[in-house]
């Protein structure tokens, strides 16, 4: 019963005409002629301009790249080192003077009175290395972004144009018939 049941079933699904065969649907393939391809041009300045500009003024680069997202990112990062270190600064220095007019004899004041010499010793180291850590991520973040915009205009210029292909393929083996996976890099000219 269940066969006589698919069989009907399977006849009736293959009896209906099929569509895809008529003749309005049909389209023409044409082999695409490589003049009316966009040309394609590489500034090889582009690079040398965007890392000077960047270098020049943060964030600048990015700019001439149109890359204007970026932009902010730079600014914040600089601004922001840039800040901690003038505050560890301004830190270290209150902490050195108080500490030079403790071995003067004069006295201390302000927040800094209740400390004695060994612990504005500490503050001291303290507020130096943050001070010195602040310009090495202020310096970090300079040449980041000088190599930012030097590596975003080379590869502006990469090639990605149609006659470029990368796909991914399943191909079966003529001498031993088994399936392999792999991916082929089509060229055309």
């Amino acid at each position: 019963m269940k066969n006589i049941f698919f069989i009907l079933i399977a006849a009736l699904f293959f009896s209906f005409p099929a569509f895809a065969q008529d003749e309005e649907l049909k389209v023409e393939l044409t082999k695409q002629d490589s003049l009316l391809l966009k040309p394609y041009t590489i500034d090889p300045l582009a690079p040398a301009k965007a890392a000077f500009f960047s270098g020049l003024v943060p964030g600048l680069g990015q700019i001439y790249n149109k890359r204007y997202w970026k932009a902010p990112i730079a600014w914040g990062g600089m601004g922001l080192s840039i800040y901690y270190y003038t505050w560890n600064s301004k830190q270290y220095n209150v902490y050195r003077d108080a500490y030079k007019d403790l071995l003067a004899g004069r006295p201390v004041t302000g927040e800094l009175s209740e400390l004695n010499g060994d612990r504005l010793i500490r503050g001291q180291r303290f507020y130096r290395r943050n001070r010195d850590l602040s310009m090495f991520i202020t310096i970090g973040i300079y040449i980041l972004n000088i190599v930012d915009a030097n590596v975003d205009a080379h590869l502006k210029q990469f090639n990605v144009n149609e006659n470029l292909t990368f796909n991914p393929a399943v191909i079966q083996s003529p001498t031993d018939n088994r399936v392999n996976m792999g991916f082929t890099l089509n060229y055309q000219f």
